[in-house]
């Protein structure tokens, strides 16, 4: 019903922005990542947005990219992912991140946000590993990447030797954190699929 919402940033809370746009105010529930896009109250902002409508309830809920908006709507395919756990996944990792967790099979990465169980982390994983996007993983998605790092890098510098993207993102997530240096990091994934 709503794509999106370009309007002035007239408040802020923790979970949500409430976009002024000609004069109506519309509230809609962001994630942390969203949040930390968003300029000082006064600001022009443009969220892309998803109207969800229960028995009980009508909310709006509002991305700063159209990756985030697929990843949502993704999430929410997943049986017992509701609107507030989709987003509290979305406000707990980066997008860049989740996509990795997803396509590595990193289920752990999922049980450390809040809400999310073993079980739950398994089925995501089960049934959006084969749906992450190669931008996404490259951290090339979006206006403004949030989490741009070496592994996201390493992992498009695997891609473009020919590697598939759940390959490359399993082997550069098993060595992620050993080292600071985008060659040794690709080098020890190298190593590691050897295995």
């Amino acid at each position: 019903m709503f794509a999106h919402f370009d309007g002035v940033v007239a408040e802020k809370t923790p979970e949500s922005i409430v976009l002024d746009v000609n004069g109506v105010g519309y509230h809609l529930m962001v994630s942390a990542q969203t949040l930390s896009l968003a300029p000082p109250t006064g600001g022009r902002m443009k969220l892309y947005s998803i109207l969800s409508v229960r028995e009980d309830a009508m909310e709006l809920f509002g991305f700063a990219s159209r990756e985030e908006k697929r990843m949502y709507e993704r999430l929410r395919t997943v049986s017992g992912i509701g609107p507030r756990t989709a987003m509290s996944i979305l406000s707990s990792l980066p997008l860049k991140d989740l996509s990795l967790a997803l396509v590595a099979g990193d289920a752990n990465a999922l049980t450390r946000v809040p809400g999310i169980g073993k079980k739950t982390a398994q089925r995501l994983v089960l049934e959006l590993r084969d749906k992450v996007d190669n931008a996404e993983l490259t951290g090339q998605a979006g206006v403004a990447p949030i989490a741009q790092g070496i592994e996201s890098e390493a992992v498009a510098a695997l891609m473009a030797l020919g590697y598939a993207s759940s390959e490359a993102a399993r082997a550069v997530s098993g060595v992620a954190g050993q080292t600071d240096k985008l060659d040794e990091l690709i080098f020890r994934a190298l190593k590691g699929m050897g295995k």
